[in-house]
């Protein structure tokens, strides 16, 4: 009978080093805290000494929608739209802080334990192994 990943055996490992993984990549998830400092006054681009704000990249989306809508195959209004809008989400993105919430040292253990320990068991049931 071939198991995980076509090897003999290694269906109980497969199985619990995926929740495992499961369990502790959720733990380390959860515990990411997300801060921006996105707002329309915001200095998202700087070209020399002119910073471009969150607030200026709306006049091309402004004009890109009437040029959308005075005719809908203009290229010009498609890439002034599509371009402030990729602009705001990279702006967005640029400006988001990643810290790691305050946890005891045992919480920080279970989940380094839970997610690589089950990454290896995970690992070790792909590889073949001789009965």
């Amino acid at each position: 009978m071939r198991g995980a990943g076509g090897s003999n055996g290694g269906e109980f490992s497969f199985l619990i080093g995926l929740a495992m993984m499961i369990a502790g990549f959720y733990m380390l998830l959860s515990s990411i805290v997300i801060n921006t400092s996105f707002g329309f006054g915001m200095r998202l681009y700087g070209v020399g000494g002119l910073g471009i704000t969150s607030g200026m990249l709306m006049i091309p989306f402004i004009f890109g929608v009437v040029f959308i809508f005075y005719n809908g195959k203009n290229y010009i209004g498609w890439l002034l739209c599509v371009g402030s809008l990729i602009a705001l989400i990279v702006g967005v993105l640029a400006s988001a802080q990643f810290r790691l919430a305050s946890m005891t040292s045992f919480d920080l253990l279970l989940i380094l334990i839970l997610s690589f320990g089950g990454l290896g068991l995970f690992l070790r049931s792909l590889k073949s192994n001789p009965l």
